[in-house]
């Protein structure tokens, strides 16, 4: 093991290792100038010479030899010398996902119980606790959309917030989820996120040209748009504010119905996938897959390990500073 240790020894910084070229000139300066100082004896009496030296007398012991070896000690300490490798845990991104969250009139439809919006709180609750250390954003949309919260890892925030999002509040009626996805994706530009992932909460949408071309703008950045269709395709009666249900020209009542082609065709716009709310946790599971956390990889964290060189130059400290210290003797300097 010790000869092993010894073939992958070397130095992470061995440029450092130049510092020792100066000592070197400086020995070689003292080594020319004692060879010319080395005449005076021809020209000086043999007595009076040693009084005339300027390293004898009370400077009997000179600090060269502790301040070269001082010298060469950090030099090596700094280029840091390694022959063994340390295991440490791997970093990895964390991912960014967005939601955007339908508040529409239609979403007080009741073919999903007690409603739609209801439902969809509790689908933005299950995403908020399988986020872990994912950055979370918030967008609702009807129409016209608004950022809620921004991208966060702070989720109790977001959750703190849900319960007040129902249609009533927003200032314009509507369903035009074009808008939301653009603001999706200038969240995610402004993190310069490369992880982006977009959830949609919808029932449907009235501008599927303007929402495919914003999905596409979306996938060309790098992000992927899943939606989940809240409702059924049989659909329920579209209530109005005052209680009772929404009528077309004709008197009869607007059956809101979920646009599964159309949502379909969102998905593929923006890269990602369809899913029901039944199915929400396939997705929570395939975002988990494809996150690059390393909390979404929690059974293999152990396994997920970097290896690098170590650093040893800390054991060259103690006679360092044991030199340094003999430096410091009264005398000496």
């Amino acid at each position: 093991m010790a000869m092993n240790a010894f073939a992958e020894f070397h130095f992470l910084y061995p440029r450092w290792l130049l510092l020792i070229v100066p000592l070197l000139l400086i020995a070689l300066w003292f080594g020319w100038r004692s060879r010319r100082a080395g005449n005076w004896d021809t020209v000086v009496d043999a007595d009076l010479l040693p009084a005339l030296r300027l390293e004898e007398g009370a400077h009997r012991h000179s600090p060269w030899l502790p301040l070269s070896l001082a010298w060469i000690l950090a030099s090596i300490a700094l280029a840091g010398p390694a022959w063994r490798r340390v295991e440490s845990a791997a970093y990895r991104e964390p991912a960014d996902w967005v939601i955007l969250l339908d508040l529409s009139p239609s979403m007080n439809a009741a073919d999903l119980p007690p409603n739609r919006i209801t439902r969809a709180h509790y689908l933005v609750e299950d995403l908020l606790r399988a986020a872990q250390d994912a950055h979370v954003g918030l967008i609702v949309f009807a129409g016209e959309a608004h950022t809620v919260v921004p991208l966060t890892s702070d989720v109790a925030t977001i959750q703190s917030l849900l319960q007040p999002l129902v249609p009533s509040i927003m200032p314009e009626s509507g369903h035009q989820i074009a808008p939301a996805l653009d603001q999706a994706a200038s969240l995610l530009k402004q993190a310069g996120s490369r992880n982006g992932r977009i959830i949609v909460l919808t029932d449907g949408f009235d501008d599927p040209a303007a929402a495919f071309l914003a999905a596409q703008r979306v996938h060309r950045l790098g992000a992927r748009v899943d939606v989940v269709g809240v409702g059924t395709a049989s659909g329920a009666p579209e209530p109005d504010a005052s209680g009772g249900f929404v009528h077309n020209a004709a008197g009869g009542i607007v059956i809101s119905k979920l646009p599964l082609d159309l949502l379909h065709r969102l998905a593929a716009a923006g890269g990602g996938s369809y899913w029901s709310a039944n199915s929400l946790g396939r997705l929570i599971d395939l975002l988990h897959a494809k996150s690059v956390s390393p909390l979404a990889r929690a059974k293999a964290a152990n396994a997920e390990r970097v290896d690098a060189w170590r650093n040893e130059g800390y054991w060259l400290l103690p006679p360092l500073l044991l030199v340094a210290a003999s430096l410091a003797r009264r005398g000496w300097l």
